[in-house]
């Protein structure tokens, strides 16, 4: 069976996109045929390009035209014959539905449709958690200051509540943003490996402890190959 890895975290700079990079080595190394979905293909994957390009210009996107894309995706991971697809920053969209104004009843509803069509890629989400503030100015000492103002400024303009001022409430509104993530996993039964102050670690122990984590769902898929 096909698994989807969807990788998240509390805020930009946890170590997203390294986990993902070392997950999909990893996987690769074991003799799996591994996707690598990496977070800036959103706007040239065919199933989500259209979705993301319509958000990007006007700030929503209809959720009927994300489940569609994502059933897309599923048949197209099918079709492929991958055994495991790691994606950073995917499905199942929260950020995306904050930012459009959507409560928390709305997300769980679009979450349970969601999990329906996920349901042939058994979806297993890694959390990086962590402390955001420390994440975003580890973010910042990588990108270069203007990144951080671009995101504050991003977030100001999107509907998320609480509201984005300045870089308080932007981690204020991160705390939110983490605990409906999290919560809309749960209530929808998708696997879930939580790694602690992921931000704290060095890369390489992240990686070992979400090894670790996923044995569950991957373990007889690796030992197998």
């Amino acid at each position: 069976m096909t698994v989807l890895i969807t990788v998240w975290g509390a805020s930009p700079g946890v170590g997203k996109s390294t986990l993902c990079a070392g997950l999909s080595r990893w996987l690769a190394a074991a003799g799996l045929r591994v996707d690598h979905f990496r977070e800036e293909e959103i706007l040239t994957r065919p199933q989500f390009a259209g979705a993301a390009e319509a958000f990007k210009t006007t700030g929503t996107v209809d959720l009927g035209t994300l489940t569609a894309a994502t059933a897309q995706f599923v048949d197209s991971v099918l079709a492929s014959g991958d055994d495991v697809v790691v994606t950073d920053a995917l499905v199942p969209f929260v950020p995306t539905l904050l930012a459009m104004g959507h409560g928390e009843e709305m997300i769980d509803a679009f979450m349970t449709d969601l999990t329906e069509v996920l349901a042939p890629v058994g979806p297993v989400m890694v959390f990086l958690d962590g402390n955001a503030e420390a994440a975003l100015s580890r973010a910042a000492r990588r990108e270069g200051a203007q990144w951080l103002d671009g995101y504050v400024g991003k977030l100001a303009r999107y509907e998320v509540s609480p509201p984005v001022t300045d870089i308080a409430s932007a981690v204020k509104y991160l705390r939110r943003e983490r605990a409906v993530t999290l919560g809309a996993v749960r209530r929808n039964r998708w696997g879930l490996v939580v790694t602690e102050r992921a931000d704290e670690l060095p890369p390489d122990e992240v990686l070992q402890i979400v090894q670790r984590g996923l044995k569950p769902w991957l373990g007889r898929t690796v030992t197998n190959r």
